[in-house]
Formats: structure tokens, sequence, C-alpha cells
């Protein structure tokens, strides 16, 4: 539990993330879209972390995207945030450094 907090603590943006799910693809492409700067942990192979997450959030479902330390739901809330024009401010407002005028840094890392 400790590794994943200090992930989430470390990195403006953390998607935790399943390869092939479409919520999870939506949420990585609202970050690539505004050049932010993000974390995505894969968990496909780790059911030992998904349980974490999930005692941290009270959510099993996935992706679980977190900004600055809080969990701002999945890939339907990020998009909608996106929408209403809420997320960009959301990041600016700690770290303006996670945001970038090109994509690279960006993407996926475990």
């Amino acid at each position: 539990m400790i590794q994943s907090r200090s992930r989430i603590l470390i990195n403006c943006v953390v998607i935790f993330s399943k390869i092939t799910c479409p919520y999870c693809k939506m949420a990585k492409n609202v970050f690539n879209e505004i050049g932010a700067a993000h974390k995505v942990v894969e968990l496909d192979d780790s059911r030992r972390l998904h349980e974490t997450l999930a005692q941290m959030t009270g959510a099993r479902t996935v992706p679980r995207v977190f900004i600055n330390g809080q969990c701002i739901g999945g890939g339907t809330d990020t998009k909608q945030l996106h929408q209403q024009g809420k997320l960009l401010p959301l990041i600016e407002q700690y770290r303006p450094c996670c945001l970038s005028t090109s994509l690279e840094g960006s993407g996926s890392a475990q």
C-alpha cells in the first residue's frame, strides 16, 4: 500500500489501468490530448495492487485516476471534467509543471 501511495503522491497524474479496458484508454487519451504528463500503472498482472487500490478508493473498477493525490474517479469522470473545462485548472492548481507543450515524456510507465 505504501508503494501505491508514493506513486500517487510523487506524480501529478496517475492512472491505474488495465490494458484492454476501453474506459482506461479513454482516460489516457484525454491526458495525451491535453499534453499532461501522467504515469500509467497497469494492473493486469497485479491482483494485490488492484485490491490495495480498491481499499484506498472504495471502487473496484478501473481506471482510477488521481490528480495531485486526489482520486477524481474513472474514465467517464475524467472525460467529463475535461469537457466542462475543469480538468486543466485542477492540474494547474497544484503543479503547473505537469503540463507540457509537447507530448514528450507523457504516457505509460510501470
